[in-house]
C-alpha cells in the first residue's frame, strides 16, 4: 500500500487522518504548522507530538521532501536556479529571482510538458507526468529553507502548463496563501497558462485573486499556429472570450505575455494587430525578448525593434512593459538546466 503524501492534506484532511488514528483534533494545527510553517522534513523534527503518534505516522505517511541537485547564481547575484530531484528520480527546476520589492520564485508545475511551444525548451521530450501538490508547496519551501530568506511571490510558469494539472495547482494556490501555513497574498500569485480555455473559465469560478498571465505570443492565429500546437485547438477570440470571462468574475486585470522572435512575431503590423486584438480588455502586455535555445533556431528580435513595438501599443493606451532579462548566463529560460541535466547524465 501506497503511503499517504501528508504535505497535500489541507487542514480539514489532517483532522479525518487523526480521527482514523484515534487522535485528537488540535494535533492536525501542530502537523500543519510543522510541515507549512516551520517547513521540517523528518517526523522526528515533530517535538510536540507523542512519540507513538510520530511513529504513527511514519507508518502510514511520508513527508515530500525535494533534494537539490545543482544550483547557479547570476553573476548579479538576483537570480538564482535550482534543480531539484523527486522521489522517482526524475528532476525540475525552480528560479529564485530577488527584487526590492521581495524575492519573488518561479515555480515548475509538471516534469515535462505536452503543449510542445516551439521556442521552449520545457518541451522537447513531451510531458512526464504531473507534480502533485506537495511537490509544488516544496520548491518554494526548500528555496526559503536554503536562501534564509522569506519569498513574498509566487510565480506558476516554469515547467509545465499549470491547468493542464488543474487539480493539484487549485489546492497548491490554497495552501501556500492558507494563513496556517506561509499565508503569501493571492494577489502575489501568477500562474500562467498557453490559453486551455475551459480550465480558464473554471479557474474564474474559483474566487482567486490571483493574476491570470496568458501566452499570447501572436496577434493573430496563423503566426500563433507556427509557435504554439495548441493554437490549433483554440483560436485566440475564444481565448480572449475566455480572458473577459474572468475578468468579469474576478475582477483581476489579464496579463498577456508575449515573446519576441525575430522576423515571425516582431513586424510593426503585429504590433498594431495586436493592440486592435485587446482592445478594450482591461489588460497588461509584457514583451519578452526570447530566450535562444540550441534545439532551435529562433533568434531574439532586435533591441530597436522591440523598443518600437512597446511604443506602438502604448500609442493605443495599452499598458506595457519589456521583461528585464536575468539570470542570461546561467540558462535561466525554462527548462534549460533540467535540459542540460538530463543530457548530460544519459550520455
Amino acid at each position: 500500500m501506497s503511503k499517504i503524501d501528508i504535505k497535500s492534506l489541507n487542514p480539514d484532511e489532517l483532522k479525518e487522518l487523526l480521527a482514523k488514528l484515534s487522535d485528537k483534533p488540535f494535533r492536525a494545527k501542530q502537523i500543519y504548522e510543522w510541515l507549512h510553517v516551520k517547513l521540517v522534513s523528518d517526523f522526528d523534527e515533530m517535538t510536540n507530538l507523542p512519540g507513538q503518534l510520530r511513529e504513527q505516522l511514519k507508518e502510514i505517511s511520508e513527508i515530500t521532501s525535494l533534494y537539490m541537485v545543482d544550483k547557479l547564481t547570476s553573476r548579479e547575484g538576483e537570480t538564482t536556479k535550482f534543480l531539484f530531484r523527486l522521489w522517482d528520480g526524475r528532476v525540475l527546476e525552480s528560479v529564485l529571482m530577488k527584487y526590492h520589492h521581495g524575492n519573488s520564485v518561479c515555480i515548475s508545475s509538471q516534469v515535462g510538458c505536452r503543449m510542445g511551444c516551439r521556442f521552449c525548451a520545457s518541451a522537447i521530450g513531451g510531458l512526464e507526468r504531473n507534480l502533485s501538490t506537495s511537490e509544488m508547496l516544496d520548491q518554494i519551501y526548500r528555496i526559503q529553507k536554503i536562501s534564509g530568506e522569506r519569498v513574498s511571490n509566487v510565480v506558476v510558469m516554469g515547467t509545465g502548463e499549470p491547468l493542464d494539472n488543474y487539480g493539484n495547482l487549485v489546492k497548491f494556490i490554497r495552501m501556500i496563501t492558507d494563513e496556517k501555513g506561509l499565508n503569501i497574498s493571492q494577489r502575489n500569485i501568477t500562474v500562467s497558462t498557453c490559453g486551455l480555455i475551459d480550465k480558464i473559465r473554471a479557474l474564474a469560478e474559483e474566487n482567486f485573486q490571483i493574476t491570470l498571465a496568458i501566452s499570447l505570443h501572436a496577434p493573430n492565429d496563423s503566426v500563433r499556429r507556427q509557435l504554439m500546437p495548441v493554437a490549433g485547438k483554440y483560436s485566440m477570440e475564444e481565448i480572449l472570450k475566455a480572458c473577459v470571462y474572468y475578468y468579469e468574475k474576478t475582477g483581476r486585470r489579464i496579463t498577456f505575455e508575449y515573446s519576441l522572435v525575430e522576423g515571425l512575431n516582431d513586424f510593426t503590423e503585429h504590433a498594431h494587430e495586436l493592440a486592435a486584438r485587446v482592445k478594450g480588455l482591461n489588460c497588461h502586455i509584457n514583451l519578452i525578448p526570447v530566450n535562444p535555445i540550441k534545439e532551435r533556431n529562433y533568434r531574439q528580435s532586435e533591441a530597436k525593434n522591440i523598443q518600437n513595438f512597446k511604443k506602438i501599443l502604448e500609442k493605443y493606451r495599452i499598458n506595457v512593459t519589456i521583461r528585464r532579462e536575468m539570470g542570461t548566463d546561467i540558462d535561466a529560460a525554462c527548462g534549460q538546466l533540467r535540459k542540460s541535466y538530463i543530457d548530460n547524465t544519459s550520455e
